[in-house]
């Protein structure tokens, strides 16, 4: 393999393992649930983005053909992970989990505790 590419390689593995490392430092040192949720969320998909995109180019030049496992692992992370932490988010807003003072818009969360669902299908047919 060519030495650039390996080096190519093994920078974006690097900038993957960082982001994973800013990510866990941030879910260890921040100072509420909401903050400590945002911090993995954001750099898990960066990261595992990209120690997908040099697994990926790692398997298409040392294999033929192009490799699709990862690109599809990352699909499903990039998806799955703002699903994940909007629901956790939620469940801890209806559970009044307390946030740092300095919070801004703190009004707002009572107003969004008390939305309710909509009731029926029959609101939204003609």
């Amino acid at each position: 393999m060519n030495f650039f590419l390996e080096l190519l390689i093994v920078a974006i593995l690097a900038l993957g393992a960082i982001m994973l490392l800013i990510g866990s430092i941030g879910l260890v040192r921040l100072p509420d649930f909401y903050t400590r949720l945002h911090a993995p969320t954001k750099s898990t998909t960066l990261g595992i983005g990209s120690i997908g995109l040099a697994s990926m180019l790692y398997f298409s030049i040392n294999h033929e053909g192009l490799s699709v496992h990862e690109p599809i692992i990352t699909l499903f992370l990039v998806i799955t992970a703002p699903i994940s932490a909007y629901m956790l988010s939620k469940a801890a807003l209806h559970h009044k989990i307390k946030t740092v003072s300095r919070t801004q818009n703190q009004h707002l969360a009572e107003t969004a505790r008390n939305q309710q669902p909509p009731t029926s299908s029959s609101e939204f047919s003609d």
